[in-house]
């Protein structure tokens, strides 16, 4: 013959197991996991000859993504985003080239960088005094 108070209490111990999660008791929030592993970096580039970016207009234009790999329109991605890195994304920081002779001629060119790095806002304007200094900052980033 059968143990009714053992019987009892194991339906009541299944039905808790079963049917608790069902009740709205309160639980624990399982923690929020992030909508990506890596922080948007897509960038745009522009070239032009004059003083600022406001009185000219663009002669050339690249892309630039830097995660989760290298890609766009940028002759060299690689190199661009592994100078950017290097920099933590501050293109003021970007040094010249040793060994880079450029004449003193003076045909500004204007760079401006409009997007996302890292998830922050970028937007840059730089003018040069010519194409060979400009070419002359890292060794990539404004080579296009």
């Amino acid at each position: 013959m059968r143990n009714p108070a053992r019987w009892a209490a194991t339906l009541g111990l299944t039905a808790a197991a079963v049917c608790g999660p069902l009740t709205g008791a309160s639980h624990a929030t399982p923690p929020t996991a992030p909508a990506t592993l890596y922080a948007p970096s897509a960038l745009v580039f522009t070239v032009a000859h004059g003083e600022t970016a406001a009185a000219v207009t663009p002669e050339r234009a690249v892309t630039l993504s830097c995660a989760p790999t290298p890609s766009g329109t940028h002759p060299n991605a690689v190199g661009a985003c592994v100078e950017l890195r290097g920099a933590d994304g501050d293109f003021d920081a970007l040094e010249t080239r040793t060994g880079v002779w450029c004449t003193r001629e003076y045909d500004p060119v204007v760079i401006r960088v409009s997007g996302v790095w890292q998830g922050e806002y970028v937007s840059y304007e730089r003018t040069f005094a010519n194409e060979c200094v400009k070419n002359s900052y890292g060794t990539s980033v404004f080579a296009f």
